[in-house]
């Protein structure tokens, strides 16, 4: 007899259906082989599961093994075949009576001891799962928060391979895991840090709520200590509360890649926010490998993603974001597939105006040394065609003493994400069905329909790109940024003055980069 168990392998941030098959033949001697485009990882199960079984107190009689991977064109490399591995094994010799298993799909990574140990993708194998029409789905004790935010599937946490048996054949009772999805969602707002804390820098302040109101890039440039670093990890505070939908996909991203432990009740309650070092590859960044696994963008997903000090990275790094930033996916092509990620985020990046930092600066005791030359060569390491895809640049002042000294001042994050959230809902109406949700993602179609222009408001970006000789990258991007700021004063058309504000955030291209 063949046994068989239904298990799920993810593939990109997605999980496809494998029909796990064991079939023995007499034989002398032991073999075991597994088939169906199995990755190494796959193949050395095949010792752990026999010493799971065994250690578990079933004695598999010797003989011709073969387990089949099916569908069989597919590459596998999950360490989740286990427990269906040892499952299709103990039916396939007659040791117990199992009911059919074409309903129930079962996951788990086993140690040699028979325990079940967690595993990685658990939330896209349980999206899967319901909708292939599993009713049950058998899941590691670690992972059952995890799987069991899906609802209308029943998830069944094991701690072991006698566990999983017992409850299969019916002699063994184990309550359906279960979670609270509204209770779980109500700490989207607990945020440990919130942009009151941050004292002076107004300005800045205004330019990263626009940005979060309209989904634009950032870039801040300043010398060391003036709170570049401080401002940007606040941004997810004002950023609009995940949706139950947004929070399941940027969750899927993260189980993949092996994050699950980072969750708090399963899942992600509030918006990613990733800071790479300076030395990362491209691979890490934008993703990859031989079983392609989403990067750094990919992380960010929904949220933000904050590279200090941008021109210390890598002129090749920082050159494949524009893809990213542009498409908003990312795809990854191999020989024998194409994947592609999601990669819809804010990118928030700092730097300083020299080497040293302080050129420009005017701080006692700190005068910048930076030869002409060098500072033209650190300030070209990032290219045109990325900074023109960066909608607003605004310089960071160090703050002043009366500041410093002063109790702090200016909105909350609450009160920030209250005006950012009147603003993304305006774009929600106005975009409802065209499969953008904010003002950044606009085509130029939708720039001719909702950026309309007043003769003021003409003359003043005619007289700006002629003066700055912008190109037509950096012209959408202001009217974008324009549309934006109307949008925080709940106006219809754009005035002169949202011109006037969106030409003042690409003003330090003539100042650090001519």
């Amino acid at each position: 007899m063949v046994g068989i168990a239904i298990t799920y392998t993810t593939l990109g941030i997605d999980a496809v259906q494998v029909t796990v098959e064991c079939d023995r033949t007499g034989s002398m001697q032991d073999a075991i082989n597994i088939v169906g485009m199995a990755s190494s990882a796959v193949k050395e199960s095949k010792d752990r599961v026999f010493a799971a079984v065994r250690n578990s107190g079933y004695m598999p009689p010797s003989g011709r093994y073969t387990f089949n991977l099916a569908p069989a064109d597919m590459k596998k490399d999950s360490s989740a075949l286990d427990l269906p591995l040892a499952v299709s094994l103990l039916i396939n010799n007659d040791e117990m009576y199992m009911p059919p298993l074409k309903k129930i799909a079962m996951i788990g990574e086993l140690s040699l001891d028979g325990n079940v140990r967690a595993v990685d993708g658990v939330l896209p194998i349980s999206i899967a799962a319901k909708r292939d029409g599993i009713e049950v789905l058998i899941v590691p004790w670690e992972n059952a928060e995890e799987a069991a935010i899906i609802e209308e599937i029943e998830v069944i946490p094991v701690t072991s391979l006698n566990e999983t048996v017992g409850y299969l054949m019916g002699q063994r009772e184990i309550p359906v895991a279960k979670v609270d999805r509204d209770k779980i969602f109500q700490v989207l707002n607990d945020f440990p840090l919130d942009m009151h804390d941050v004292k002076g820098q107004y300005q800045v302040k205004r330019a990263l709520e626009v940005a979060a109101a309209g989904g634009h890039n950032l870039l801040m440039i300043g010398p060391p200590g003036s709170g570049k670093t401080m401002l940007a990890r606040r941004v997810p505070t004002i950023l609009p509360e995940l949706t139950l939908d947004e929070a399941l996909e940027a969750t899927k991203i993260h189980s993949v890649a092996g994050f699950s432990k980072d969750f708090r009740n399963g899942i992600l309650t509030t918006r990613a926010f990733r800071s790479p070092h300076h030395t990362i590859s491209d691979v890490a960044l934008i993703g990859g490998g031989a079983f392609p696994k989403p990067g750094e963008v990919s992380l960010s997903h929904r949220g933000v993603l904050f590279l200090d000090e941008l021109p210390e990275f890598k002129r090749g790094v920082l050159e494949v974001l524009r893809q990213p930033l542009e498409d908003g996916v990312v795809t990854i092509s191999r020989a024998s597939s194409s994947l592609t990620f999601p990669a819809e985020f804010m990118l928030i990046a700092s730097m300083n105006p020299c080497p040293c930092g302080y050129h420009g600066s005017n701080i006692p005791n700190h005068e910048c040394k930076c030869e002409p030359g060098t500072i033209n060569r650190y300030r070209g390491r990032i290219s045109g065609p990325l900074l023109d895809r960066i909608d607003i640049h605004v310089e960071v002042p160090m703050v002043q003493y009366k500041d410093l000294s002063a109790l702090p001042t200016g909105d909350t994050s609450a009160t920030i994400r209250a005006r950012v959230n009147k603003a993304r809902e305006l774009q929600h109406l106005r975009f409802e069905g065209q499969g953008i949700f904010n003002n950044s993602q606009m085509n130029s179609k939708m720039l001719r329909k909702y950026c309309v222009l007043d003769d003021d408001s003409h003359a003043l970006l005619q007289q700006a790109i002629d003066k700055m000789g912008y190109s037509a990258r950096v012209f959408d991007r202001i009217l974008k940024v324009a549309r934006t700021i109307a949008d925080l004063e709940n106006m219809e058309s754009i005035q002169s003055d949202h011109i006037s504000e969106a030409i003042q955030y690409r003003s330090l291209d003539r100042k650090y980069w001519n």
